[in-house]
C-alpha cells in the first residue's frame, strides 16, 4: 500500500519534470529549436491542429527553422498561426516552405527570459510540493494500520524523494538560465 502511494507520487513527479523540460523547450535561447513552434495551433479545416502534425519542422542552420507543410495549401494558415502565437518570430513564405530566422537576443530580452524560466520552474516546484502533500494525505488515511515510527519513516521517505525532484528542477532551471544568458 505504501509502495503504491510512493510509485504513484514518483510517476506524477516524473510527469512534472517532463512538463518543465517541454516548457523550457519552447523558450527562445537565440538558437533555432523545432520545439519553439511545434505546438503552434493551426486552423486545419476548422480544427486547431498542432503544427508538428501538419508538416516537417527542421533546423537546417543554427538560427533558422524550416517548416515544410505536407499540403502546400496550408502555407498561409501556418504563417497566420505563427503570427497569432505571439512568439516574436517572423515567418517568411517562399511558396513551398516557411523559413523563420531567429534573431539574436538582446541583453534585456535575455533577462526577461531568465525571469520566465524562474517562474516556470517555481510553478513546477509548487506542483511537486502539492504531489507530496497528496501522498502524505493518502498515507494518513492508512495511519491506523501502522505505528507512529513507521508513519514517520514513510513521511521521511516521501520528503527525501520530494527533495530529489526539487533538486532536479533546480538543475534544469540553472541549465536553461545558463543557456539563455550565455552569449
Amino acid at each position: 500500500m505504501v509502495d503504491e502511494i510512493i510509485k504513484s507520487m514518483q510517476s506524477k513527479m516524473d510527469k512534472t519534470v517532463d512538463a518543465l523540460k517541454k516548457d523550457f523547450g519552447t523558450i527562445r535561447t537565440g538558437k533555432a529549436n523545432p520545439m519553439m513552434v511545434e505546438d503552434v495551433r493551426v486552423d486545419y479545416y476548422g480544427t486547431l491542429t498542432p503544427l508538428n502534425q501538419l508538416g516537417k519542422i527542421a533546423c537546417p542552420e543554427p538560427r533558422v527553422i524550416l517548416i515544410t507543410p505536407f499540403e502546400k495549401g496550408m502555407l498561409k494558415d501556418i504563417e497566420k498561426a505563427i503570427f497569432a502565437a505571439s512568439l516574436g518570430l517572423t515567418p517568411n513564405n517562399d511558396g513551398s516552405s516557411i523559413r523563420i530566422n531567429i534573431p539574436e537576443l538582446t541583453g534585456e530580452r535575455r533577462k526577461e527570459l531568465a525571469k520566465v524560466v524562474k517562474q516556470k520552474a517555481e510553478e513546477k516546484k509548487v506542483a511537486i510540493r502539492n504531489i507530496r502533500r497528496d501522498a502524505n494525505d493518502e498515507l494518513k488515511k492508512h495511519q491506523s494500520e501502522m505505528s507512529q515510527d513507521e508513519m514517520k519513516g514513510h513521511q521521511d521517505k516521501i520528503q527525501k524523494i520530494t527533495d530529489s525532484y526539487i533538486a532536479k528542477l533546480g538543475d534544469l532551471e540553472k541549465e536553461k538560465e545558463k543557456e539563455i544568458t550565455t552569449l
